[in-house]
């Protein structure tokens, strides 16, 4: 009895169908997904020039700490996964949407309380750690727009 095999239903969640690409085709949809790409562009283009300012100014040991290492390898794999989320988003996944939602909103509050800590961060850094701030908060404003909650809204009654 122990060792009989469950349904595969009973292995896994059933995955909530996608939103359908004609809702998906919307003007306001498709506009909001190529906002978001640009910005979260950005929020990868910033961290990335982040590593190469801290590459450059390697010998400067007070302008490149080993927190800026740390917090900039961080942010730049942080900025690819929310790019994927992104990706997922247009592409009518759910779950993408609401990782969306949560990690920009969550990566926003992380980044006023870094640079708002004395002495954390460089002067340098803490400039552009204000500016993905910025651009995460664009993010944060499109995922979490009427049109979108409503496009993603689990009472669809999609599938």
């Amino acid at each position: 009895m122990w060792n009989r095999v469950l349904p595969r239903e009973a292995w896994f969640m059933p995955k909530k169908p996608p939103v359908p690409s004609t809702e998906l085709g919307h003007p306001r949809s498709r506009a909001a997904f190529v906002r978001m790409k640009v910005l979260v562009s950005c929020y990868i283009g910033l961290s990335v020039l982040a590593l190469v300012v801290a590459y450059l100014w390697r010998n400067r040991p007070d302008l490149v700490t080993d927190v800026v290492w740390v917090r900039g390898e961080g942010v730049l794999i942080a900025s690819v996964v929310l790019f994927l989320f992104v990706v997922g988003t247009a592409r009518g996944r759910r779950g993408a949407h609401l990782r969306l939602r949560i990690a920009s909103a969550a990566m926003v509050a992380a980044i006023a309380v870094l640079i708002s800590l004395p002495g954390f961060l460089p002067w340098w850094m803490r400039i552009e750690q204000g500016l993905c701030g910025l651009v995460l908060i664009g993010i944060a404003v499109i995922a979490n727009g009427g049109h979108l909650r409503s496009l993603f809204a689990k009472d669809r009654g999609y599938g």
